[in-house]
């Protein structure tokens, strides 16, 4: 395997491990610290893809995807204050979530690789990340999906609650998914600078 790919792989694995631990600390009402850390997978496949091609991302992506597997095996085992950390739910929606969303950021990506450097990145981030933001937060929370494991109550994040506590009145899950996606919306602009550098600095070892 390319040493470049086998560094994409790592650095894949190295974000999803850091995403599981630090989704456990809150970050005001609204997050947990791995909502600054998890968005930066999409910046990993991303220049996988500028660099390596589509079939090279899928690999990194999918390296990524049984790490985030593993992880959620994990958590299941640790019992925290009210149950596993990581229940059936969570570790469904956040499989779920990871590969389609992935996958389809390197399929937007590759349709948009050959127009302005920004774009292709940024719109597959952008649609990446939402998708990522409405199947996790839904699988793992709505209301409507209590079937897929009856014996976990998550009526907590049912709780109508005004939105990120200024908003429209809506379920507690809504306000985490839309304060989730503000945070990955903002970073997916942030993350176009080191995009861009280290693109620029591939291009000029290699030329």
């Amino acid at each position: 395997m390319n040493r470049g790919i086998i560094l994409g792989v790592l650095a894949m694995a190295i974000i999803v491990v850091a995403a599981n631990i630090l989704v456990q600390f809150l970050f005001g009402n609204w997050l947990t610290w791995g909502a600054f850390t998890y968005p930066f997978t999409f910046l990993v496949t991303d220049v996988m893809n500028r660099l390596y091609g589509a079939k090279a991302a899928r690999r990194v992506v999918l390296a990524g995807f049984v790490v985030g597997i593993l992880c959620s095996f994990v958590g299941t085992q640790i019992m925290g204050e009210f149950g596993p950390l990581v229940t059936l739910r969570i570790a469904i929606g956040s499989g779920v979530a990871f590969l389609i969303a992935q996958l389809l950021d390197v399929s937007i990506f590759d349709r948009l690789r050959e127009g302005t450097w920004w774009r292709a990145p940024l719109a597959s981030s952008l649609v990446g990340a939402s998708v990522d933001t409405a199947i996790f937060f839904s699988v793992a929370f709505s209301a409507s999906l209590v079937f897929i494991e009856p014996g976990n109550d998550v009526s907590w994040a049912g709780e109508m609650l005004p939105l990120i506590g200024i908003g429209p009145v809506v379920p507690l899950w809504v306000s985490l998914a839309f304060a989730d996606w503000l945070v990955k919306l903002s970073l997916a602009l942030l993350a176009l600078v080191p995009f861009r550098l280290i693109i620029g600095r591939f291009v000029a070892r290699v030329a």
